[in-house]
């Protein structure tokens, strides 16, 4: 009698079961860190625009703040001007809505006129692209730089301040 070598079929069924239930406990819980992350990303996407609207403000003081934000950005060389500020990555400046997105999160930055041609305002807001699938919660923030943050209801970032005063302060 010669001795076969190697694994019998339900030997690897065993295998290929085991490695089935190990996805299906490890796929969530990635998915869950991936949304998190995203999060994570989105808020400080947020502080990153309140920051670069303040040094706008300075650098551009007939404007006051950005009307929009891809004025934000750069381009190359950049020499900064009113349409591109070259104070925000391209990657967040050309997030906004209709685009791919940043870390799963599309972005709006308005700047808010009191009647002037002067913004003395503006609203900076972020929501996930798929909600429950890139993120949770929008984030916001006006010109006093305070974080805003509520669950998600999807459509588009808030665009006035009242909106995004209504969130709750995110912790």
């Amino acid at each position: 009698m010669t001795k076969q070598r190697g694994f019998s079929l339900i030997e690897l069924l065993i295998v290929i079961a085991i490695l089935l239930t190990i996805a299906a406990i490890a796929i969530p819980n990635l998915l869950r860190a991936r949304m998190t992350a995203n999060e994570s990303s989105a808020a400080s996407g947020v502080r990153s625009i309140t920051v670069a609207e303040a040094a706008y403000f300075t650098a551009f003081p007939t404007v006051g703040y950005a009307a929009q934000l891809q004025d934000l950005g750069y381009t190359e060389p950049c020499f900064p001007a009113p349409s591109h500020g070259c104070l925000l990555d391209n990657n967040i400046a050309n997030a906004i809505p209709g685009s791919a997105g940043h870390s799963g999160y599309q972005f709006l930055a308005t700047g808010l006129s009191s009647g002037s041609t002067l913004n003395s305002d503006f609203v900076v807001g972020t929501t996930p692209i798929a909600p429950s699938l890139t993120g949770t919660r929008d984030f916001c923030a006006v010109s006093d730089g305070v974080l805003h943050s509520e669950p998600t209801a999807g459509g588009p970032p808030p665009v006035n301040r009242a909106a995004c005063i209504a969130y709750p302060i995110a912790h």
